[in-house]
């Protein structure tokens, strides 16, 4: 069975969707404000003069993320998965085009790392991109009724969904709004319009993972900001080794080494 994440994003107030409208001179931040300095074009900026943004030398990520590279993934979902015919490199390139400091963060060797480490949890949410929804999800309840600022609505269910297995309604609110859809309406949204399943994965890496493997804390970290609660500390070292091997073997790939504090 997939694992959840439970991240919660309480408190926090998204103004717009990621598309801004910023000015040519603003950044537009994670949370979707225009401005400048570190709050707005720091970790997270999506649009504008990011301090993460491309270099004239850096790697596109395209180049890196190549079409071998994602079939060499999906080639090992079985044949009848459904994720088999909803997943698409192009569509995991054009969401990726909304975040522009994911994999152009340090050097190319960063950026790999970054790389390997957000595809090495969508493998395992996923089982190699089989799965578009949580094994019987539809059977259990991801409402957190304390939540007001993104309340249930009835009759809608808010189980995993997408390559990161996004998970209850504050999740599907907080990105929705970012993103621009309704989440917590049309929460299946995630399971029907691949480019925006895939910005789910992006928006909950860019406020999540994403600071954290680029500062150099290691691929440990990210395990424990998706999944630490049940991982971590002992807790289930098969299911977090399996990340950390899908990891290894992503870096192997784009010949780059893993790097330290792999583990949680």
């Amino acid at each position: 069975m997939m694992l959840l994440l439970r991240l919660r994003l309480a408190g926090i107030i998204i103004a717009t969707t990621q598309n801004c409208g910023c000015s040519p001179d603003l950044c537009c931040s994670s949370w979707g404000y225009c401005g400048t300095g570190n709050d707005y074009c720091g970790a997270g900026c999506h649009s504008g003069p990011c301090e993460a943004s491309p270099r004239p030398d850096d790697v596109p990520v395209a180049r890196i993320v190549t079409q071998s590279f994602f079939d060499g993934i999906i080639s090992q979902a079985d044949r009848g998965c459904a994720g088999k015919s909803f997943y698409k490199r192009d569509a995991f390139l054009t969401a990726a085009s909304s975040y522009t400091s994911f994999g152009h963060v340090g050097t190319t060797d960063d950026s790999k790392r970054e790389i390997a480490a957000f595809f090495a949890h969508i493998t395992h949410e996923t089982g190699h991109f089989c799965y578009i929804e949580e094994i019987d999800g539809a059977s259990r309840d991801y409402c957190d009724e304390a939540n007001t600022e993104y309340p249930c609505v009835s009759g809608k269910s808010y189980y995993g969904r997408g390559p990161i297995q996004l998970s209850w309604n504050y999740n599907y609110g907080a990105a929705g709004e970012s993103i621009g859809f309704d989440g917590l309406r049309s929460p299946e949204t995630v399971a029907i319009d691949v480019v925006v399943s895939f910005k789910t994965a992006l928006w909950f890496w860019m406020n999540t993972c994403h600071s954290l493997i680029t500062s150099g804390q290691g691929f440990g970290a990210t395990i424990r900001a998706i999944n630490g609660d049940l991982e971590c500390d002992g807790k289930n070292p098969a299911t977090a080794n399996a990340r950390v091997g899908y990891y290894k073997d992503y870096c192997s790939q784009l010949g780059v080494d893993a790097g330290s504090d792999l583990t949680c």
